[in-house]
């Protein structure tokens, strides 16, 4: 009888398998491995247990329920696969954990042309850093793109004839092609032009650069748009959180949903074109992001009092 393979064998050997089909599995790698190190310095021998599991998964004190679930997640994944290799594999249960949407901010419309009021009027006046936020932001909010895959943005990537941006390598390792609106594709044929001027030999050949013409750290933008919340006094919502960048994205969706019912589109159809300019892997990822602000609720509540009175007899 061959001997059973130690754990963090079976766990390389699970991730390798997963990223050649396409997911990168960054935070699940290392979160596995954790797991990996806790099984063996507590002896553990044999197959995963739900026991096991959830010991590993409430280690951490003062976690949130969302990271915790994220601990439950990797593990929950890693038994499946394990699981058709050794039947005794226990599938662990989410006793308790299960993952709750944290309410996004939708931002008004009065709120975004606040926020780019703001970032054009960031230090140092007349500068570079200014501009790369102003249209950084304004991209966001146009187009529902994810922070890390603007800031990716390379020259190359941004057609600014055909107004086509080529996200390469995103989130779930897929590329795609978005295009943008002719109001947004002036704007970035300005600042390219603006920032060319400003930088003559750039540092990096990103197309959105800092002050000093080098790329965007990703914590920089988040801190930036701290400052800028900050200044405008933005306040918790309801649900006591404040508005974040990525927001952005659900409030981008939101809208779209909105405008397509404005105009009588086919919504159940359309969502999948949102999908995919979304870059999502299902449309259920899509829903995540929708939010019943009043204004689409109030089109539910008169779509609803039209069918009950269909339903009726009556005239709507």
């Amino acid at each position: 009888m061959s001997k059973p393979k130690k754990m963090l064998v079976q766990v390389e050997e699970y991730l390798a398998f997963r990223r050649e089909i396409g997911y990168k599995l960054a935070s699940h790698g290392v979160l596995l491995r954790d797991f990996c190190r806790y099984a063996d310095k507590i002896g553990h021998t044999g197959p995963i247990t739900n026991e096991l599991v959830l010991r590993w998964v409430r280690k951490p004190e003062k976690a949130s329920l969302n990271y915790l679930t994220q601990r439950l997640s990797a593990v929950r994944c890693l038994a499946r696969h394990l699981a058709l290799q050794d039947p005794r594999t226990e599938i662990p249960t989410d006793e308790g954990l299960k993952a709750h949407r944290i309410q996004p901010y939708i931002y008004t419309q009065q709120q975004i042309a606040d926020l780019l009021s703001a970032a054009a009027a960031l230090w140092p006046f007349g500068g570079l850093r200014p501009q790369t936020y102003r249209v950084l932001f304004g991209l966001l909010a146009s187009t529902g793109m994810r922070v890390s895959e603007a800031i990716r943005l390379q020259r190359k990537d941004v057609d600014l004839q055909q107004g086509i941006l080529r996200i390469n390598d995103t989130k779930f390792s897929k590329s795609r092609l978005v295009p943008v609106h002719s109001s947004t594709l002036d704007v970035l044929r300005k600042y390219a032009a603006f920032r060319d001027r400003y930088h003559l030999l750039p540092k990096s050949t990103a197309f959105f650069l800092a002050e000093r013409g080098d790329s965007l750290p990703y914590v920089t933008v988040q801190g930036t748009f701290h400052l800028i919340r900050n200044r405008l006094g933005w306040h918790p919502s309801l649900s006591g959180r404040r508005p974040r960048i990525h927001d952005l994205r659900h409030t981008f969706a939101c809208n779209r949903l909105l405008e397509w019912y404005r105009e009588k589109v086919d919504v159940e159809h359309a969502i999948l074109s949102l999908s995919t300019y979304l870059g999502h892997t299902m449309v259920a990822h899509t829903y995540w992001y929708l939010t019943g602000i009043p204004e689409l609720m109030a089109i539910c509540a008169a779509r609803f009092q039209k069918f009950a009175q269909l339903e009726q007899g009556e005239q709507p």
